[in-house]
């Protein structure tokens, strides 16, 4: 009898240690099924041994699908509004209490393509401006700001934008968030630098020559009567020289605006480079600047016309050949050639045996009034801005002007044109 009790204890013991451990492990099951956000689903339903089991399950699986509810409809509204501002042409940002993206339109992915996918980084990682976080802390907290400008510093690029901003709730409404309008203004504010120094540059190189001229007429006001002719002669001479390089700067700013313009005035005419370029070779040999320099020209019989306007692409060849006789030392040779890079292009170029340019300055030599080396222009004649002159006129042709340094020594001025305009 005794024997009987102690087994149906034993029994009864491990029914309700089965019972135990398939209610563990249900509520194990359970526990991941909420975490996972999906239905809980048991082949072995505890109902019958625990009554409310049912009950829990039903309201665990209820709770479930209304969190996935909220978070597809909280998916969608963001969905809905990014594509709606997908195609604004202002940079539109979202980000939440802990600063991470929620949304982040096409335009403001362009001001940072450096990062593909924007939702669900850490602005912190995007963005690096202090104040900028700043910004982003102090409007979601609730304060009025007004509109503001941030410099940003991405890797070796500088980026300059303009950011309003406007606290919103979290579409769960238990946080606040916040949304960010931004404007880039990275290209007008290079364009203004280039103003600035374009403007300071044009200054100081229109006052040196007339300092010079003022000098000397205020010299010769004041002593003329007593003056040595010869003097005097030497005076004139000066004023003279740096009047025409005075009116030299002018009208290449002239040239330069007329580039710039709207109305450029391009007139395009077929043209055979073969004969062009032996005319030009022809005329500076006769110049004082082409004494003692071989011009050679090589172009390809079979190289067909190419359609510029022939009075502006003179005046690129101009340039280019007088620097390259500028910079030629006497013995030396400079080179004009042209082929056929491929069926809808021609490569133009005039090469010298100078010293070249250093490799740092090569990628800045189009610029206006750059100089390599303080006052190399000024002592050749140069105006500095030959070379943008020759990009401009290059570029209204469709086509791109590069330099390249030549070994052992001189300098390439290389011209990749289209053979007709493009449209």
């Amino acid at each position: 009898m005794i024997y009987l009790l102690v087994a149906g204890l034993v029994l009864a013991l491990l029914f309700l240690l089965r019972l135990l451990w398939k209610q563990n492990r249900a509520l194990r099951e359970l526990r991941d099924a909420a975490r996972r956000q999906q239905p809980f689903l048991h082949d072995e339903p505890l109902a019958s041994y625990l009554s409310e089991w049912s009950g829990l399950v039903e309201t665990v699986n209820h709770l479930i699908g209304e969190n996935t509810t909220l978070q597809q409809q909280r998916t969608g509204q963001l969905t809905q509004l990014e594509t709606t501002l997908g195609n604004l042409r202002e940079a539109v940002l979202i980000v939440d209490g802990d600063n991470y993206i929620h949304l982040a339109n096409r335009a403001l992915r362009e001001i940072f393509p450096a990062s593909r996918d924007l939702v669900n980084l850490r602005l912190e990682l995007i963005i690096r401006s202090v104040p900028f976080l700043g910004y982003v802390r102090a409007t979601r907290a609730g304060q009025i700001l007004p509109r503001q400008e941030f410099e940003i510093i991405d890797g070796d690029h500088t980026l300059w934008i303009e950011a309003s901003g406007a606290p919103i709730p979290s579409p769960d409404g238990k946080s606040q968030w916040a949304l960010f309008v931004i404007h880039n203004l990275t290209h007008e504010r290079k364009l203004e630098r280039v103003r600035r120094d374009f403007v300071a540059n044009a200054s100081h190189e229109l006052r040196t020559p007339l300092s010079i001229i003022k000098g000397y007429i205020e010299t010769l006001v004041d002593g003329h009567e007593t003056m040595a002719l010869e003097d005097r002669a030497k005076f004139l001479q000066t004023i003279q020289r740096h009047s025409d390089r005075l009116k030299s700067i002018i009208d290449d700013l002239l040239v330069l605006s007329r580039l710039e313009s709207a109305t450029p005035g391009l007139k395009p005419t077929p043209l055979a480079l073969a004969p062009f370029f032996r005319a030009l070779a022809d005329e500076y040999r006769l110049r004082p600047g082409g004494a003692g320099r071989e011009i050679a020209v090589a172009v390809p019989a079979t190289l067909g016309p190419i359609l510029v306007d022939e009075e502006k692409f003179t005046q690129v060849f101009s340039n280019l050949i007088e620097n390259a006789l500028k910079y030629t030392p006497a013995g030396s040779r400079v080179e004009i050639g042209a082929l056929a890079a491929g069926e809808d292009e021609i490569e133009c170029s005039v090469r010298d045996q100078g010293p070249g340019i250093p490799s740092d300055d090569l990628p800045h030599i189009f610029e206006r009034f750059y100089r390599v080396e303080k006052g190399r222009s000024r002592e050749t004649g140069g105006t500095g801005l030959g070379l943008s002159i020759v990009k401009h006129i290059v570029q209204l042709h469709g086509g791109r002007v590069w330099a390249e340094n030549r070994e052992p020594s001189g300098l390439a001025i290389i011209i990749r044109l289209p053979r007709g305009p493009k449209n």
